[in-house]
């Protein structure tokens, strides 16, 4: 079996693009895998495109020895897109070699372990904040707003949501995205009292209107230094979150931040590697350590949880993409011995079923691992070819 062709290709999928790549061997076995341009990736579709003359010619199920060479081949500029232009190659890869085998491909690295995976219902209210319009649902205006929707999302049977931070501001809910510059506070990234006052009011209406035993998490992203990050810590005690979520560079700051909150921590999502994610083990900063399955591809991810469990943490994926990348997260997540739950966007573009044969099927908040060779789930090359992204 060899490869004979690599083609990405891109999607609308409303305020995001989605990517997807397309492994073809000489048998006519076709593998996907799918990644992200729209969040800090620009381009990465044309490192993919690069590193396939490496590709082509050789046999796809020999997958660890051709991400090897390509680490090798990109040694001196180890990380960044180079790393997930080889975790895309990697997945696409690992979809052949599953179909070839007749298998999915969990069962290639001994598992499933768990064949239904607990998720949490991702950017909980942060989406129907700014584009409720697009995805035909309610806005989202007030606190009041925010709770209703949070009972509609326990009474649909999943067990924990995450939501971010949503200043109430001239009589509206607000997005509050200052880390990525996307409203006002960056660079500076300062906390004041009236935002600490409202994450506090936020969690507090959340919490009442699910109940004690509902998992809540709190995702601030890289919108503070980490001063303001030991404020936000300071004001959540009440609410018993499953975790808080920073984002943050500094290994030693998050160790900090750690020992002084009142929840545990989870970290690490934008990480590559286990070079990356080792001295944050070291210092043993997160409680969780969340792993991009999606930048790393499943055996790094594999790896990187590997030795996490060597460090008694447990891994949750980093997984707000389309429905491929829900399977390939959940694959991990069926994987890994330690385990704590898998991400996943519920709400996003109404069209967003098209782009896939396969829709996930999730009951009593749990993630019904496909059982189909390789991800279990194809792509519509069709309908994604028939929705281009916009300029």
């Amino acid at each position: 079996m060899k490869i004979t062709q690599m083609e990405t290709l891109r999607a609308d999928a409303g305020w995001r693009m989605f990517s997807f790549l397309k492994v073809t061997t000489d048998d006519g076995i076709i593998g996907w895998s799918e990644f992200n341009e729209s969040f800090g990736s620009a381009g990465l579709a044309d490192v993919i495109n690069a590193l396939s003359p490496v590709v082509i010619g050789r046999d796809p199920r020999r997958y660890e020895q051709i991400t090897q060479h390509l680490h090798v081949l990109t040694r001196q500029s180890r990380g960044g897109l180079n790393q997930q232009a080889i975790a895309a190659i990697e997945n696409a890869l690992l979809d052949v070699a599953g179909k070839a085998y007749g298998v999915p491909v969990c069962a290639l690295f001994g598992g499933p372990i768990r064949e239904r995976i607990p998720v949490y219902w991702s950017h909980f209210g942060t989406y129907r904040v700014r584009s409720a319009a697009l995805m035909g649902v309610p806005e989202l205006r007030d606190y009041d707003d925010l709770a209703r929707h949070a009972q509609e999302v326990r009474n649909l049977g999943f067990r924990a949501l995450k939501t971010n931070i949503m200043p109430y501001i001239d009589g509206k809910l607000q997005s509050f995205v200052p880390g990525f510059g996307r409203t006002p506070g960056w660079p500076e990234l300062n906390w004041d009292n009236r935002l600490t006052r409202g994450v506090a009011e936020q969690l507090s209406m959340i919490r009442a209107a699910v109940g004690p035993d509902m998992g809540i998490h709190l995702d601030i992203n890289f919108n503070f230094k980490t001063e303001g990050f030991k404020r936000i810590a300071d004001v959540v005690g009440d609410a018993n979150l499953t975790w808080l979520e920073i984002d943050t560079h500094d290994a030693p700051a998050l160790a900090e931040i750690k020992r002084g909150a009142p929840c545990p921590i989870a970290s690490c999502e934008t990480l590559h590697g286990r070079r990356e994610f080792k001295p944050f083990f070291d210092l043993y900063a997160t409680d969780v350590a969340i792993v991009d399955v999606i930048w790393n591809g499943l055996v790094e991810s594999a790896k990187i949880a590997a030795m996490a469990d060597v460090y008694e943490i447990n891994c949750a994926p980093h997984n707000f993409y389309g429905h491929l990348c829900s399977a390939i997260s959940a694959h991990f997540s069926a994987i890994i011995p330690n385990f704590r739950v898998m991400e996943i966007d519920i709400d996003s573009a109404p069209w967003r079923d098209e782009f896939y044969t396969t829709i996930p099927v999730i009951e009593n908040g749990e993630f019904v691992l496909p059982t189909g060779p390789g991800w279990g789930i194809d792509v519509n090359e069709k309908a994604v070819r028939a929705r281009p992204p916009k300029s």
